[in-house]
């Protein structure tokens, strides 16, 4: 249905050698910079801020995919919105799971001329918001544990996956699959397979052959 997107995780990047490798990006056949905005409490760690996020979007033309890992994604979304974001995918469980406040940020988001989505960690369901899926632009299933790269692959969350996969056909929706965590030569196939369209890639790209890594994720 949808074409394969490959998002290099800017949280990998060499940050010694940034313009060469933005570089490389833009030459390569990645479409997206995957983005990540972590705020040291709805997470353990902290990154990136809108000043960095206008930056990037002076520097590469590339399509900037926004997650946001924060306490209050009601506020910070419209602020990325505004400094360049071009999707925005916010987690559920920052809302307590709320569908009617993910509803109406989901409807911000659009309003501010944005594309947005829902993200879930790994011991969250995604049945429960099918509801909103019509609203989605994207949805980001987590195969890891969000806050930190470099981890393992959680095999069993391509069962969302396949869910998500089944309910647009089921819907006729156009919402695209996002998997992020733990995507490498072994397991990029292995999301691709279940249904995933968009793959969020971080060390596995910028620590090998970035051009190469990125072809071969779409061959």
């Amino acid at each position: 249905m949808n074409s394969i997107v490959i998002a290099p995780s800017i949280l990998s990047l060499d940050y010694s050698n940034v313009s060469a490798q933005l570089e490389i990006l833009k030459e390569s056949k990645a479409e997206w910079l995957h983005f990540d905005v972590m705020d040291g409490h709805f997470v353990p760690n902290l990154t990136f801020g809108p000043d960095i996020l206008r930056g990037f979007k002076k520097a590469c033309p590339l399509f900037i995919d926004v997650h946001l890992m924060v306490e209050d994604p009601e506020t910070y979304a419209p602020i990325f919105i505004k400094n360049g974001a071009d999707l925005v995918t916010f987690h559920t469980e920052a809302l307590n799971d709320d569908l009617t406040r993910i509803q109406k940020l989901l409807d911000e988001i659009h309003g501010l001329g944005a594309k947005g989505g829902i993200v879930v960690k790994p011991n969250t369901a995604i049945e429960p918001f099918e509801s909103v899926l019509q609203s989605c632009d994207l949805v980001l299933i987590m195969s890891v544990e969000p806050g930190f790269g470099g981890q393992k692959f959680k095999a069993d969350m391509l069962k969302k996956v396949e869910w998500l996969k089944e309910k647009r056909e089921a819907l006729s929706l156009s919402y695209r699959i996002e998997i992020d965590g733990g995507i490498n030569q072994d397991t990029f196939r292995l999301a691709l397979n279940a249904g995933c369209d968009t793959l969020v890639a971080g060390s596995y790209v910028f620590k090998n052959d970035i051009a190469k890594t990125i072809e071969g994720m779409l061959e």
